[in-house]
């Protein structure tokens, strides 16, 4: 079983979060290689009341940005086939311009990551976690 998704222009994941009694639509985030946690935008932390610890700076491709450390849910795919990440470690970052991005922690650890560009295709293959027949229970 494996997670397949369509791969157009850029690889688009589609993930849910919950904290406490929120939870947000399925949201599209970017799959980032070149990062090294997900990161949301600070709208999406508001939205769910998340409380932010401090981080510190960091460089992205697009430029300086001041990143809080929080704990979310998170489904990674969608309501027929997912992956569930309890309590999952995330950062938010000050600017709200940025898309949600996945780095390699968890996504490049809990999948082989194939892109099958002439099938218009992004697969995620599962090597750390089991796959869902379901979102879990408040998703």
């Amino acid at each position: 079983m494996e997670l397949v998704f369509d791969y157009y222009n850029y690889p688009i994941v589609p993930v849910k979060f919950r904290y406490r009694e929120r939870r947000t639509p399925v949201i599209e985030a970017l799959l980032d290689s070149g990062g090294d946690f997900i990161v949301i935008p600070k709208p999406i932390a508001t939205y769910l009341g998340l409380k932010l610890g401090k981080s510190g700076d960091v460089d992205t491709a697009g430029g300086k940005t001041y990143l809080f450390k929080t704990y979310v849910d998170m489904v990674v795919g969608r309501k027929d086939k997912c992956s569930y990440y309890p309590n999952k470690e995330i950062y938010v970052s000050n600017r709200d311009d940025i898309p949600v991005l996945l780095g390699r922690n968890p996504v490049f650890e809990d999948y082989e990551i194939i892109f099958r560009r002439y099938k218009k295709q992004l697969i995620l293959k599962p090597i750390n976690i089991t796959l869902q027949n379901s979102y879990p229970e408040g998703f």
